[in-house]
């Protein structure tokens, strides 16, 4: 199995907890990185006399993707079992590495999700993101600086991914402007000097190192002409907060607003994923303004996220133009507004309801 997820997401202590008895494998350990890089076959000898279904796990694999081969040999030759954990595919693709012939299933670790936090508090997870050592402390600005540098040392300059890192230091804050919004490419490269195609480029690093991602447009036309570009999120709501230098969010600002839509499709994007649900989840926005945050499938089921306390006529507007064009549509309004109830065909939805029955799969 390969285990992909950003850093500090907490794959190490899962794997750590959930598997006591396997022999394991640090390569961010820099000598344990530097015997396999310097022979590979170290792993084989290690491992050659280890009973069948060992399991086996090999924690950031990236950093020595020539072990990979090994991988496969062990696994065919010798029946063991691997689990192996990285932050990144980026230079297992870039190297043409061994993909283990199908035999690994890809699995994404997210940051924690609402069922994995006892007294859940939506204004520190709104505020602090959901990365375990964020989540968990008052103030989590320290530690989103030095999660911002561990990540530009250790994945950017140590993998040698772009020549200035004081140029993508400043695509990033850049980049958090547009988190759930519509990406121009051209205004990007505009504000932090560089090429649109250097701008594509550096998204495509977010991407390969799970930093980031993209929900695409919601392409039916019916009546209305839609918008086709993507939106881009940060994976973590706290990691664009503090991007953009937003330290003290308040209920009924335009900022906590759109850290709020950001944290309720973090916790979509993760349900779909671990849930492993095949339906696409995209936006909808009209060249005449209309709006609809997310999309579920072929028109199944449109949520519009409203950090509200008490939902407004106006708040509908998304819903109502996106359910004339697909009338079959199942309508949720997600705020902060306490009371669950339904109002014109639209499910308001208080934000706690909403992610209970998310993770009970009363959603989709």
């Amino acid at each position: 199995m390969f285990l992909f997820g950003a850093r500090q997401t907490g794959k190490s202590t899962l794997l750590k907890e959930r598997f006591t008895g396997a022999v394991y494998y640090d390569l961010l350990n820099p000598d344990i990185r530097k015997a396999f890089k310097r022979n590979p076959n170290t792993l084989k000898e290690a491992l050659w006399n280890k009973a069948p279904a060992t399991i086996v796990i090999i924690d950031e694999i990236q950093k020595v993707p020539e072990l990979l081969d090994i991988v496969h040999t062990l696994m065919v030759e010798k029946g063991l079992w691997f689990i192996l954990s990285g932050s990144s595919s980026r230079k297992l693709k870039r190297s043409g590495a061994n993909t283990l012939g199908g035999r690994a299933i890809p699995e994404t670790l997210y940051p924690l999700v609402w069922p994995e936090v006892t007294d859940f508090q939506i204004d520190r997870a709104v505020q602090n993101g959901m990365i375990p050592r964020h989540y968990m402390v008052e103030d989590a600005t320290k530690r989103l600086s030095g999660y911002v540098k561990v990540y530009l040392d250790e994945e950017i300059r140590e993998e040698g991914e772009v020549r200035q890192l004081d140029a993508f230091e400043r695509f990033m804050e850049v980049a958090a402007i547009s988190d759930g919004e519509m990406l121009n490419y051209s205004n990007i490269a505009s504000d932090c000097g560089v090429s649109a195609k250097t701008v594509k480029s550096y998204f495509q690093i977010l991407y390969d190192t799970l930093i980031g991602y993209e929900i695409p447009a919601y392409r039916k036309e019916v009546k209305r002409r839609i918008v086709q570009a993507p939106k881009f999120y940060y994976f973590d709501v706290g990691l664009a907060n503090y991007l953009m230098g937003r330290h003290r969010l308040r209920r009924g600002t335009d900022d906590y607003g759109h850290a709020f839509e950001h944290f309720v499709m973090q916790e979509i994007i993760a349900y779909k994923g671990y849930a492993d649900k095949r339906e696409e989840i995209a936006y909808w926005h009209t060249y005449d303004k209309k709006e609809v945050d997310a999309v579920i499938g072929d028109a199944k089921v449109a949520i519009e996220i409203k950090s509200s306390e008490l939902v407004k006529t106006k708040h509908k507007a998304g819903l109502k133009a996106f359910h004339e064009e697909h009338p079959g549509c199942r309508l949720i309004l997600v705020s902060l507004d306490p009371i669950t109830r339904m109002s014109d065909d639209i499910e308001l939805v208080y934000v706690l309801d909403f992610l209970r029955m998310l993770w009970d799969g009363d959603i989709f």
